[in-house]
């Protein structure tokens, strides 16, 4: 088999793949919809899953939130050191947080530290059989493992992503002032004479769509773990490129399906 041919084999590989893991998630979500209409899902277990992966996340959101709003504001500061007015930095930080490094920061952070858990964690329970020990009870894995934590990170990520955008942009106006000398009133001048209610708006949305898309390719990813504990590694490895891939590829469409 000459070059092409190959290309031809891995372009044909990689096609089967991509259609086995969208029929999958399919499939999966279809299920979800069915425990969640049916009353399968435990309110104390969306609660639990709220906690963990959203209250425990609050301190490394805000960190990053915190850095990326100091980042922002000191490259602004030496950019605008021309004719540029000086207050438009306070523009420049708040849509930058809230449009962009707000939503899609706090989503890799989760990748790492929800994602890759979920992953890790429901791919134990495969290769362990405990999953096979719910069918085998009676008792249905995708109600009580899967529709909790697709529920709970549809509701924190938008709470982590509001979080995000306040304390973002509050360090990039103390930023400002204590790097540029841009005083709070300029700033937040310069922040609201080019803001759009949109804006908060689009950022939620990005935050909806990303805490449907991480526990969702996560759960998948853990219920089709093989292999013993090595299969737990690689396929955790999977799942975090999987999930960053798809938080990158849902932020580029975004722009063009929203912003115009």
């Amino acid at each position: 088999m000459g070059p092409i041919g190959n290309w031809i084999a891995a372009t044909g590989r990689v096609s089967r793949l991509t259609a086995e893991h969208a029929g999958q998630l399919g499939i999966l979500f279809w299920q979800i919809c069915v425990s969640v209409a049916a009353l399968k899902v435990s309110f104390r277990s969306v609660l639990r899953q709220i906690y963990v992966m959203g209250v425990q996340s609050i301190p490394i959101v805000m960190v990053t939130a915190v850095l990326s709003g100091i980042v922002t504001s000191q490259q602004g500061g030496y950019q605008f050191t021309g004719s540029i007015p000086l207050y438009v930095l306070g523009s420049v930080v708040m849509t930058s947080i809230i449009l962009e490094l707000g939503p899609v920061l706090t989503a890799i952070v989760l990748v790492g530290r929800v994602g890759a858990r979920i992953t890790a964690e429901l791919g134990t329970m495969k290769v362990s059989e405990q999953i096979d020990a719910f069918h085998s009870l009676g008792r249905d894995p995708v109600a009580i493992l899967a529709a909790p934590r697709l529920i709970a990170g549809i509701l924190i990520v938008p709470a982590l992503v509001g979080i995000a955008d306040i304390v973002g942009v509050f360090a990039g106006m103390v930023s400002a002032q204590m790097t540029a000398g841009l005083g709070f009133e300029s700033f937040l001048y310069g922040a609201r004479l080019f803001w759009h209610s949109w804006d908060l708006f689009y950022s939620f949305m990005k935050a909806v769509t990303f805490g449907f898309a991480i526990p969702l390719i996560a759960v998948h990813m853990g219920l089709r773990t093989t292999g013993g504990a090595s299969g737990v590694g690689r396929t955790t490895t999977a799942s975090v490129m999987f999930m960053t891939l798809t938080v990158l590829i849902l932020d580029a469409l975004f722009p063009p399906l929203f912003l115009q």
